[in-house]
Parts: C-alpha cells; sequence; structure tokens
C-alpha cells in the first residue's frame, strides 16, 4: 500500500494531502489535551513498532508482496487520533530515509494507512466489544477489526490508483500515471490483502494484544501507571527478526519501479518518466557494503531510533517550563 511517486497525478496528491491536513490537525489537538508527558513518548513505540510490522514482507500468490500495517492495534493502545499521528510518523521516515512510499504522494498514503486504517478499525472494534464480552473478546474483536480494517485500506488504494488511467491520459489515451484500470486494480489489492496481509495483520495484532494484556495490561489504561518497558523489550525482539521479510522479494502490487512496470505494460507512463524523483538515505532497507540481512536489520535499527529519539524528545519538550501544563 505504499503507493510510489508519479502513480498518482500531483493533482490526486494534492487532493489527498489536503484532505489530510485537517484530520491532523485533530489528531495534534486531541493528543496534545489527553495526554500525558510519559503517554506521549509511548506514540513513539507504537510508532516504531508499526514501522517494524511494516517490514515484514509476506508472499502473496501471483508473485507480489504485501505486510501488516498495526493500525487497529495501535487505535487499541492509545486512540484513533494518536495511532493516526504514530502511523504517519512511521510512514514519513520510511519515505524520506527509505524510499518506501512517495514523497508526492505521503497523503494518499497517510490517508489509506493512517486515518482509514485506525479509525475505522477503532469504530469495528467498539462495536464489536459490545457483542464479545467474554473474556477473549477483546482479542477476537481486535482480530476481526483489524482484518477488514486493513482490507477497506487496500480498498481505497486501489480506488486511488485505478481512478488514475481514467482522468489522467494524453492525447492518444495512453495512461500518464499508474495504468491499470479500477477493474483491475481494486481486485489485485483486495486479493493481497483479503489473503496473506489480512492473516499477517490478525496475527500481529492478536498477538501483540495477548502478550500485552499478559505482561503490561497498564497500557491498555491510560489512568494507570504506565510502564512501557515490557513493550520496547518486544521491539528489540522484533528487529533481528525483520530480514524474514526479505524472504519476499518481489515488489508489492503497485508498487514497481519504472522499469518493472515497463516490462509488464510495454512502456514507461510519461508521468512517470519525466516525474519527481527524490533520492532516499537508504532505499529499499539496503545499505551500500552490507549483506542484505545486516542492512535489513541496520535499516530497522535506524528507523526505530529515530522514530523513538523524536518523541522523546517532544515530550521532553513538553515538560519544559512555558510549554504548557507539563503533565506527569
Amino acid at each position: 500500500m505504499h503507493i510510489p511517486d508519479n502513480y498518482l497525478s500531483p493533482e490526486t496528491c494534492a487532493v489527498m494531502g489536503a484532505v489530510m491536513v485537517p484530520v491532523l490537525i485533530v489528531s495534534v489537538r486531541n493528543v496534545k489535551n489527553k495526554f500525558s508527558r510519559k503517554r506521549l513518548s509511548l506514540i513513539g513505540v507504537g510508532s516504531a513498532l508499526s514501522f517494524l510490522m511494516m517490514m515484514f514482507n509476506v508472499p502473496v500468490p501471483g508473485g507480489t508482496t504485501a505486510h501488516a500495517v498495526g493500525g487497529t492495534l495501535l487505535a487499541i493502545l492509545l486512540g484513533p487520533e494518536a495511532a493516526c499521528l504514530a502511523i504517519a510518523s512511521s510512514l514519513l521516515i520510511q519515505s524520506l530515509i527509505f524510499g518506501d512510499g512517495g514523497v508526492l504522494s505521503y497523503g494518499a498514503n497517510i490517508f489509506n494507512m493512517a486515518f482509514v486504517m485506525p479509525f475505522a478499525g477503532w469504530f469495528l472494534y467498539t462495536m464489536l466489544m459490545k457483542l464479545f464480552k467474554f473474556r477473549q473478546g477483546k482479542i477476537i474483536a481486535a482480530a476481526i477489526a483489524s482484518y477488514i480494517a486493513i482490507n477497506l485500506s487496500a480498498l481505497f488504494a486501489g480506488i486511488e490508483l485505478g481512478i488514475q488511467p481514467l482522468l489522467f491520459t494524453n492525447a492518444h489515451g495512453v495512461p500518464l500515471y499508474a495504468p491499470y484500470p479500477l477493474n483491475i486494480s481494486i481486485p489485485a489489492m483486495l486479493i493481497a490483502h483479503l489473503t496473506m496481509a489480512g492473516i499477517a495483520e490478525i496475527v500481529f495484532t492478536a498477538g501483540i494484544l495477548t502478550f500485552i494484556m499478559k505482561v503490561s495490561p497498564d497500557l491498555l489504561n491510560e489512568d494507570a501507571p504506565l510502564h512501557s518497558r515490557k513493550l520496547s523489550l518486544l521491539m528489540l525482539v522484533l528487529i533481528p527478526l525483520t530480514p524474514f521479510g526479505l524472504l519476499a522479494s518481489a515488489s508489492a502490487w503497485g508498487e514497481w519501479d519504472p522499469s518493472e512496470l515497463a516490462k509488464k505494460i510495454g512502456y514507461t507512463p510519461s508521468g512517470m518518466t519525466h516525474g519527481f524523483n527524490y533520492h532516499a538515505l537508504i532505499p529499499g532497507y539496503s545499505v551500500s557494503g552490507l549483506p542484505d540481512i545486516a542492512g535489513y536489520i541496520l535499516s530497522a535499527l535506524a528507523g526505530v531510533a529515530i522514530i523513538v529519539i523524536f518523541y522523546r524528545l517532544l515530550a521532553g519538550r513538553r515538560n519544559k517550563p512555558g510549554n504548557g501544563k507539563a503533565v506527569q
């Protein structure tokens, strides 16, 4: 679902970015008003956790890949507004540092993964919790909500890609950007997520939520003393496991580079040939001179460190006199 640059027209990117501006403003205000200093740091932990989850690519029938996101999980742990900011942060780091997802298409990517997924997942989870009042109801509700939410996100991504050849073509009717129409893009995105990505989302959501409920249930109660150390330890366990994501080496559907796409359709859309070209610092989570596994682990460490340090600095700044009421 990380739509690269030049798959969407500049007009589409501008609209999607504009849609997300008020969402982000409201989310920031909500978090600022409701979150203590310590719980603000937890957003960084959640963002880093989502970053790691997205590195675990899984193979999809047909030769592509997909991944979990953790949108519903973070909405349950932090609330949908904080989850929105957490995932938006991880997507920003992925885009700028690792070239995973476009810079211009950032608005569309956060709409799909940082808005649709956590808010839909939270709504479904709260509705299902009214029905599942037995002991394992929380886990089952979270699993179902996460599965539906990631597929809703995939649906929107498929629509965004599929409308490009309908709206943006040259004088000969040749698509300028993403070339596949809705009758191809929507099924392609949904098949990948109804199968492997949806299952991965369930596994991560149910597994991590079960872990938290057993070892650190205070994370689910914003009024209880906060101890996120065990969740941080979980990230340290996940980091050396991220190279399993390399086993699914193919590109995700709709995320091919221009040369790959040209082999599939016989030409390179002119919007890609003459489009925006951003050079990431560590493209593809690969470090020059290092084996792929080492580069992947180093990228995971770097991404997690950047995200966690940023939120810790933000939390520390909030606690300084003159920056509003300090909340302990």
